[in-house]
């Protein structure tokens, strides 16, 4: 069984990547309209997961980047303005696919998408960031004993990965989930925009309200859900956040 905190390498030839799900006109998984890859296996244990499912090492249905791409293709004429975006689970579990299909998809010269948190980020190789458009970067909390709480793994490889995107010069869009009782005390989100404030490379950040839409899947599996008597951030709440963001010159959405 794959380890649940090294990612899974291959030779290109023989990579075969483990697939969660597909949707095929996402809105909300980078610019545009695009083809959303989940990708199965994920080290971490976020309390809020809409994919639980996804946990764990990378099983699910097995496909190669040849034949990703030849599915992705078929939409092209819809996706042509958005792009593709792979993303988990923790895509960065399984590495070498993701650099394969990046590197294919770039050849039909469409737009690639990181969704990942970073944690793996040491996976990721000088290659498939060449080939990567843009990440997606969820940072879970600033204050890492809050991080360790909310994801069961720690923070400081997601900063690390972070200031290397930026050495780099890989864009990135920075992700908060804002969890009232858990991740919104305003110290965890000032230290987050602390660290933001210290990155050339981000082009937005976004604050994304809890919501309980994963759930079910947490039942489905017998597993305790942790956040079932917390609310959604309420507007005000969403707006306090995004005002520790404008007190250090960022703005959030």
């Amino acid at each position: 069984m794959p380890s649940l905190t090294q990612p899974t390498t291959t030779p290109p030839c023989e990579v075969v990547g483990q697939v969660h799900s597909i949707e095929t006109m996402g809105t909300v998984d980078g610019p545009g309209l695009r083809y959303v890859l989940f990708l199965a296996g994920c080290p971490l244990r976020c309390q809020y997961c809409h994919n639980s499912d996804a946990q764990g090492p990378p099983i699910g249905t097995p496909t190669t980047p040849g034949a990703a791409i030849a599915d992705i293709i078929r939409y092209k004429a819809f996706i042509k303005s958005g792009g593709l975006t792979i993303s988990g689970g923790e895509p960065l579990l399984q590495p070498d696919f993701v650099r394969e299909l990046f590197k294919l998809a770039k050849e039909h010269e469409l737009h690639t998408t990181l969704d990942t948190s970073g944690f793996l980020g040491a996976a990721a190789d000088d290659e498939l960031l060449e080939h990567t458009d843009l990440v997606l970067l969820d940072i879970k909390s600033g204050d890492p004993a809050v991080y360790k709480r909310t994801t069961g793994v720690d923070l400081e490889p997601t900063l690390t990965f972070a200031r290397r995107l930026d050495e780099k010069g890989v864009p990135v869009w920075l992700r908060f989930v804002l969890v009232p009782g858990l991740t919104d005390a305003e110290a965890n989100v000032e230290k987050v925009a602390e660290f933001a404030a210290t990155l050339s490379n981000v082009e937005r950040i976004q604050i994304l309200p809890f919501h309980k839409m994963g759930e079910h899947k947490f039942e489905t599996a017998g597993k305790a859900y942790k956040l079932a008597n917390t609310p959604s951030p309420t507007d005000d709440q969403v707006q306090a956040a995004r005002e520790i963001f404008k007190r250090h010159g960022l703005t959030a959405e």
